[in-house]
C-alpha cells in the first residue's frame, strides 16, 4: 500500500473515494476547498444532514460528483485522543469493506496534528487491510493507494513523516498479527527462529543469533528448560540485533514471551479455549512486529529483541508441580503450578539481558489470566522499578492508542512468593495474581531499568472478532521514536 501527502487540488487527484474529516467547524474547514469541491460539499452535507458529531460517520455513493464514494468523519469537539483514533480506525475499516481502490483523505482541521494523523491514518489503513492468509472466504481487495491532502505545501513534509512512521508500525502490527494467528502446528518455536533469520537476511540493519537446547544448557537457563522438558519441539531463544544508533550508545531490550502453545502442561487447562492458547506467542510475535518496523522506519537507535520460544506440553518427561529447578541467576524456584510458565522463560532471559548493559529492558508478556479480570481487553497491564520509564511507557500508549495502565510493585505483595523449600515459589496464590507474577520477575531485574507489559488481556480478542490485535507494537514503536526526538 502506498501512502502520499499531497497539497495538489483535490479534484485533480482521481481517487475512488474521498474521505473528509470535520472537527465542527464546517465554514472554516471548507473554506479551503477549491470552489468546485467546496459547493459539491455544501450541497452533499445539507442533503445528508451531516453535524460532525462525535465518532458521525456517513458512506455515500456519489457517481455525480468527481468522486464515485465519499465518506464524512465527525471528530467533533474535545475528544480524547482514544475516540479520534477509534474514528480513523472505523473510516479505515469502511473504505476496505467497500473495496476502495485509491483514497483521498482530505484534511481541513484547523491545527491539525499532521504528523500524527498522518501517523494513524498509514497505521489504520494497514490494519484494516490484513487478512490471515489462511483465510478461505473471498475478501474485499484491500485499497493499493492513499493520499492524505493537506491545506499548505508547508505541511507535505510533518504529513509524510507521519505517513511514512504510520505505514511502518501498521506493518509491523500484521507481522505480529500474522504471527499470532498461525496455528501452533505451523508456528512452532523452530518457525519462528526460521522467521527472525528470514528478517535478517533481507535486511543490512538487522542481525539474528538463534541458540539451541545445547547452548541454553550451557548457559545455565535450567527455568527456561524446565518449560519445554515435555514437549518434542526443540525450543530456541531468538536474539534480534537492530542496529540504527550509534554503535556506542546502549540498546533497548525487548524481550517477548513465545509460548508457542500452552497446554499448561501437568497443571493442564481446561480444554474449553485451549484452542487460544496458540496466542500465548504474542509477546514475542510483538517484538517481531516491532523489528519489522524498525526496519522500515529506520530509527536511529540500538535495539534488541529476545524472544525465548518453547512449547509448555504434558509428558512423562515434563517439570512436575513440587520441582525445584535453579534459574540462569542462581535462585532456585519450587513449581507450585506449571501453568505459571512464562514467568519461567522471562526470569532467565532478564538475566541474560543485562550482559547487553541495556539503557532499558521492556519484557511483552501474555502472563496472567488476573490482568484480563483487572483490566480487561483495553489496557495491558505495566508494571517497572523505575518511575521514569513507567511514564515514558503510559504516555506512548496514550499517544498511539495502545494504552497501558500502571499497578504496583510493592514488597508486601512479593511476600506472598514465600517457599518453605527454594528461593521462591513460581505462584503467590490467587490474590494479585498480575502483581506477584511481576513481582517474581522483579527478582531478576535489579541492575536493570526494567518494565513488565502483561498483554493477556490485549494481545487477541475471541469470539466474532477472534484473532490477534498486534498490541503493544503501536505502543513500544512511539516508545523508541520518542527516545530518538
Amino acid at each position: 500500500m502506498k501512502f502520499t501527502a499531497s497539497a495538489a487540488s483535490p479534484l485533480k487527484i482521481k481517487a475512488d473515494c474521498i474521505i473528509f474529516l470535520s472537527k465542527g467547524n464546517l465554514d472554516y474547514e471548507l473554506k479551503n476547498l477549491d470552489e468546485t469541491l467546496r459547493d459539491q460539499f455544501t450541497e452533499l452535507l445539507k442533503a445528508t444532514n451531516f453535524t460532525s458529531e462525535k465518532g458521525g460517520l456517513k458512506h455515500i455513493y456519489t457517481p455525480t460528483l468527481a468522486f464515485k464514494q465519499t465518506l464524512l468523519v465527525g471528530i467533533e469537539g474535545e475528544i480524547d485522543k482514544q475516540k479520534e483514533i477509534s474514528v480513523i480506525e472505523s473510516a479505515a475499516e469502511q473504505c476496505v469493506r467497500v473495496g476502495a481502490g485509491k483514497i483521498l483523505w482530505l484534511d481541513c482541521v484547523k491545527e491539525s496534528e499532521l504528523s500524527w494523523m498522518g501517523s494513524m491514518i498509514a497505521q489504520k489503513m494497514l490494519r484494516a487491510s490484513y487478512k490471515f492468509k489462511h483465510e478461505s472466504k473471498k475478501e474485499s481487495k484491500a485499497p493499493f493507494e492513499v493520499i492524505y491532502w493537506v491545506k499548505d505545501q508547508i505541511n507535505i513534509t510533518p504529513a509524510q513523516s507521519g505517513l511514512n512512521f504510520g505505514a511502518a508500525v501498521g506493518a509491523g502490527l500484521n507481522v505480529a498479527k500474522k504471527l499470532g494467528d498461525l496455528p501452533a502446528n505451523i508456528c512452532t518455536p523452530s518457525y519462528l527462529a526460521d522467521f527472525a533469520k528470514n528478517m535478517a537476511e533481507g535486511s543490512s540493519i538487522l542481525k539474528s543469533i538463534i541458540l539451541n537446547a545445547n547452548d541454553m544448557e550451557r548457559l545455565k537457563m535450567s527455568a527456561l528448560l524446565s518449560v519445554t522438558a515435555g514437549t518434542v519441539e526443540d525450543p530456541k531463544f531468538i536474539e534480534m540485533h537492530y542496529e540504527g544508533g550509534n554503535p556506542n550508545e546502549p540498546p533497548v531490550v525487548l524481550i517477548g514471551k513465545a509460548v508457542t502453545f500452552d497446554s499448561g502442561g501437568i497443571s493442564l487447562k481446561p480444554s474449553s479455549g485451549m484452542d487460544e492458547m496458540k496466542f500465548d506467542m504474542c509477546g514475542g510475535a510483538s517484538v517481531m512486529g516491532v523489528m519489522q518496523a524498525l526496519i522500515f522506519s529506520q530509527l536511529r537507535i540500538n535495539v534488541i529483541g529476545l524472544i525465548p520460544a518453547v512449547e509448555n506440553m504434558p509428558s512423562g518427561s515434563a517439570t512436575k508441580p513440587g520441582d525445584i529447578i535453579t534459574s540462569m541467576s542462581g535462585q532456585t524456584i519450587e513449581v507450585l503450578n506449571t501453568d505459571a510458565e512464562g514467568r519461567l522463560i522471562l526470569c532467565d532471559s532478564l538475566t541474560y539481558s543485562a550482559k547487553f548493559k541495556p539503557a532499558a529492558v521492556v519484557d511483552i508478556a501474555t502472563l496472567t489470566g488476573a490482568c484480563v479480570m483487572a483490566l480487561g481487553k483495553h489496557a495491558s497491564g505495566l508494571l517497572s522499578n523505575d518511575e521514569e520509564l513507567a511514564d515514558e511507557l503510559l504516555t506512548s500508549g496514550t499517544e498511539a492508542g495502545d494504552r497501558a495502565w500502571r499497578l504496583p510493585l510493592w514488597n508486601d505483595y512479593d511476600k506472598q512468593l514465600k517457599s518453605n523449600f527454594a528461593d521462591m515459589a513460581n505462584i503467590g496464590g490467587r490474590e494479585a495474581g498480575t502483581i506477584t507474577a511481576a513481582c517474581f520477575l522483579a527478582r531478576y531485574t535489579k541492575t536493570i531499568r526494567w518494565a513488565h507489559l502483561d498483554i493477556a488481556g490485549t494481545a487477541w480478542l475471541s469470539g466474532a472478532k477472534k484473532g490477534a490485535t498486534g498490541r503493544p507494537v503501536p505502543l513500544l514503536m512511539n516508545y523508541l521514536r520518542r527516545l530518538t526526538l
